[in-house]
């Protein structure tokens, strides 16, 4: 049994604020162990249900959070960018039997700790088929063309009340409650890393490969804080405007609207203005 961990920091384990997130800062520093002991503890779960290989995929910013030398040793880290799937990057390889979303959070423009998608704050709103969609419900989507099932999901607890739209049957591990976009009431690492390695040891009977899911074709939406954003977007094939602040494009495949939807955002991303947006 393999299992693939897309590993996000913004609902790791006593993160509230941006510094916490931003690679180069004294709390990102001090909040790298936290997101790596959440991590490790889903690795040891996994392990203790029967997991013959667990692979984590970085999925957080550079992609380079991860603290390699306090994972257990039977793991292996994918860190580092760039990648073809980007967040769920190692799935396409039909050997993954289950996936993990640990520390995410809800999606932009909703509620939730630090929530935003893909883009901090650029991004206002994304619809997939006309449902707000958060990065998970987005990548949930990508993992089931290739029949492999969400097992467990880490975050706030509004982010696992988003995974109750998109994996009902997942297992969910709440290690923070939120209050505000940048405050929460936080457990302990101490104890969410236990919670976290019970859920995920039972998780590992949910880990069974299923028929691929075609679904397509599917309708992504983005709306912008600002309009010339929406303009930029449309430099990106296939996408085009839907409104002011509005841009989206039609996919056949989940494969292809994850693609465009990161070349939408890394298209939107140089063409925001320090000062005014």
């Amino acid at each position: 049994m393999k299992i693939l961990i897309s590993a996000d920091m913004e609902g790791a384990t006593g993160v509230t604020w941006p510094a916490d997130v931003l690679p180069g800062t004294p709390q990102w520093e001090r909040c790298r162990a936290m997101f790596t002991s959440d991590v490790n503890a889903a690795v040891l779960g996994f392990f203790d249900g029967g997991a013959d290989e667990v692979l984590i995929n970085e999925a957080h910013w550079t992609m380079r959070n991860l603290l390699l030398e306090r994972l257990d040793e039977r793991a292996r880290l994918l860190t580092g960018r760039h990648k073809s799937l980007s967040m769920v990057e190692g799935v396409q390889h039909g050997d993954v039997d289950g996936i993990a979303f640990v520390g995410y959070h809800a999606g932009a423009g909703e509620e939730g700790v630090l929530a935003h998608t893909y883009l901090a704050n650029s991004i206002t709103g994304v619809w997939l088929d006309g449902v707000r969609a958060s990065e998970g419900l987005l990548n949930a989507r990508v993992v089931a063309e290739y029949g492999v099932p969400v097992v467990l999901v880490t975050g706030d607890d509004v982010a696992c009340e988003d995974a109750l739209g998109y994996a009902p049957e997942a297992l969910k591990v709440a290690v923070k409650d939120h209050v505000s976009r940048y405050a929460a009431v936080c457990r302990t690492p101490a104890r969410t890393a236990a919670d976290i390695r019970a859920a995920a040891a039972a998780a590992t009977r949910l880990a069974v490969r299923q028929e691929p899911v075609h679904a397509g074709p599917f309708t992504v939406t983005v709306e912008f804080d600002a309009e010339h954003l929406a303009m930029a977007a449309t430099l990106v094939p296939g996408v085009a405007r839907v409104g002011e602040r509005r841009a989206g494009y039609t996919s056949g495949t989940m494969y292809e609207g994850i693609r465009t939807f990161k070349a939408v955002t890394t298209v939107v991303a140089a063409a925001v203005e320090e000062q005014y947006g």
